[in-house]
């Protein structure tokens, strides 16, 4: 057990024996190689079974606006913690029924690119090791370095701690707070139509399971505009155009929202670009605003605020 974990046990143990929190949000092994599962530690030996390494990919604030109620401790990267402050910013939970347990994070395994190393065998067995990742089957083993399988989303964070901490063990600079959005500008300098063909492309793989929608922690809207009757804003199927609107209105419920957790990419089972149009309106965001999602509790939500000097000029 590694000295910060030891220390996060003791922490959250401490917190629940204490009865400051109701339930703590954290991370636990899971079935798979080097998968974890969420954990909701709601007694103090629930703890035992909490860990913190870069095997813990999932998005575990999502769980939050479902506590409500409750007071929560959670287990927060620094994507974590950035939607923590939108949650609060956002009024939909109070800064005063939660206790953020600030982790180091540099980055977390992808599934992905795991698969990818290991091609088209079977990964059975799997630990990490010295800043390396041991992946292995039958008759074969493979030694990676881990910031080489690390997700998309952690090579381009631009704030690796919680930007809110109650409980402090540990934290990472990151080296590029103003962000990367190479990809973004790279697609933005095409011609419209090729850009367009770009993401129909994309959302033709989409086959509307929602996945996305279900791990992101910005949908948490009771009743989603997709499954809307009266009035119908867009069909249920998985043609072209369905698949097309979806996506567009649901970027642009995430625009001056969306932390780039990269949550809907790791869980979408037809490997959509999710975060490619995400991040331009990220990149739009910051350029056109000066907004950056969840980084101050005193923030207000970027589409409900309004500056004279304001960009008007799409207003017809």
């Amino acid at each position: 057990m590694t000295a910060v974990q030891e220390r996060l046990r003791d922490e959250c143990r401490r917190l629940l024996e204490s009865k400051e929190v109701d339930v703590i949000l954290g991370y636990q092994r899971g079935t798979l190689p080097l998968r974890s599962a969420p954990l909701f530690a709601r007694r103090p030996e629930d703890v035992e079974r909490m860990i913190w390494d870069e095997t813990c990919e999932n998005t575990v604030s999502v769980y939050i606006p479902r506590l409500r109620g409750s007071r929560v401790g959670i287990v927060a990267k620094g994507c974590d913690g950035r939607w923590v402050v939108e949650y609060i910013t956002e009024n939909q939970v109070s800064r005063s029924a939660l206790k953020v347990i600030g982790v180091p994070c540099d980055g977390v395994l992808s599934r992905r690119a795991l698969e990818k190393v290991a091609g088209l065998r079977t990964i059975y067995e799997g630990h990490l090791e010295d800043g390396h990742v041991v992946i292995q089957g039958r008759g074969w083993k493979e030694r990676v370095p881990i910031q080489e399988v690390l997700e998309p989303s952690c090579k381009t964070c631009v704030q690796k701690s919680s930007p809110i901490i109650d409980v402090d063990l540990g934290r990472v600079e990151s080296p590029n707070p103003k962000g990367d959005f190479g990809d973004v500008a790279a697609v933005e300098a095409q011609e419209v139509d090729d850009r367009w063909d770009l993401f129909a492309q994309e959302a033709s793989k989409c086959i509307r399971c929602y996945a996305c929608r279900q791990a992101c922690p910005g949908c948490y809207c009771k009743v989603c505009f997709v499954d809307r009757s009266k009035p119908t804003w867009v069909g249920g199927t998985d043609d072209l155009t369905d698949a097309m609107v979806f996506h567009i209105m649901r970027a642009m419920h995430l625009a001056g929202r969306c932390v780039d957790c990269g949550a809907c990419e790791k869980a979408c089972p037809a490997g959509v670009n999710l975060r490619l149009l995400n991040r331009k309106l990220e990149k739009d965001a910051r350029e056109l605003y000066g907004h950056v999602a969840g980084l101050r509790v005193d923030d207000k939500p970027m589409l409900s605020t309004f500056r004279p000097n304001d960009p008007g000029d799409f207003i017809m």
